[in-house]
């Protein structure tokens, strides 16, 4: 954690995890979490299913509430309290495994509904800015159509599109492929690494291995709720130090 001291001479993190730890009942799911995100990073958790890694990110959005340690968000020391909830939520924008687009809304519809809502913004500023990031997801042809007329690789845009319109400051994903067929998988990458190119603060649950040695700052890899270990992609993938990391690699690489 920096002190007031240091950070005139560098950058005040975007995200702070101090000791977290997360219990479901008599079961940990977190333990001892740290972890410091600069704006602009881009961090990519892996590690095996049940390691904690989607239980990690959605305590930053307090879709989760966790037990023990502190978060912060751009400042903010994220609380049970609803306005602070409010307040983190509306600059972390996230997208999911399963896409939660509300299928009985149109696909600009599923755009402007927050912003409309929670922004109050007008709804001329809110279809423009819908139709402005369609448009950088590619998909603007779509906007009025319905969820069940698109593709998965379709509709995993229009999440990301929905989640940009409400300019967050730093967006989650959560295995945002691992739904998909394999052919679209390559589309909702390009839109990702687009966002990472922009600068974007994001942290990306994923298995796409090639995505995190081409956009990845640092990669994270947790197992049994722990961080052990993190580098940036040349050292991760090169000279991982743990033996479950180079367990871990050997199974998702195929050596």
């Amino acid at each position: 954690m920096q002190t007031a001291s240091t950070q005139t001479a560098t950058v005040t993190p975007m995200i702070v995890m101090e000791h977290v730890e997360k219990w479901y009942g008599t079961f940990q799911a977190l333990t001892d979490i740290n972890l410091s995100v600069r704006p602009g990073e881009k961090i990519v958790l892996c590690g095996p299913s049940g390691s904690g890694k989607s239980t990690l990110i959605r305590c930053i959005n307090h879709l989760e509430s966790y037990s023990k340690g502190r978060i912060l968000v751009d400042g903010m020391v994220l609380t049970d309290d609803a306005k602070t909830i409010d307040a983190v939520r509306a600059e972390v924008g996230m997208v999911f495994q399963q896409f939660n687009l509300f299928p009985h809304m149109t696909v600009l519809e599923n755009c402007t509904l927050s912003p409309l809502h929670t922004l109050k913004v007008s709804k001329a500023k809110a279809e423009a800015t819908a139709r402005r990031l369609l448009e950088r997801v590619r998909i603007l042809d779509q906007a009025d159509k319905y969820p069940a007329q698109l593709s998965g690789g379709q509709q995993q845009r229009v999440a990301i599109a929905r989640a940009l319109c409400m300019e967050p400051k730093v967006m989650l994903f959560d295995e945002p492929t691992s739904a998909l067929d394999p052919e679209m998988v390559k589309e909702v990458l390009d839109t990702m690494i687009s966002l990472a190119d922009d600068g974007m603060t994001m942290i990306c649950v994923t298995h796409e291995m090639g995505f995190a040695r081409a956009v990845a700052d640092r990669v994270i890899f947790m197992a049994g709720g722990q961080i052990l270990e993190e580098g940036p992609p040349s050292e991760f993938f090169q000279n991982p130090r743990h033996e479950r990391t180079r367990t871990f690699l050997g199974d998702i690489l195929g050596h």
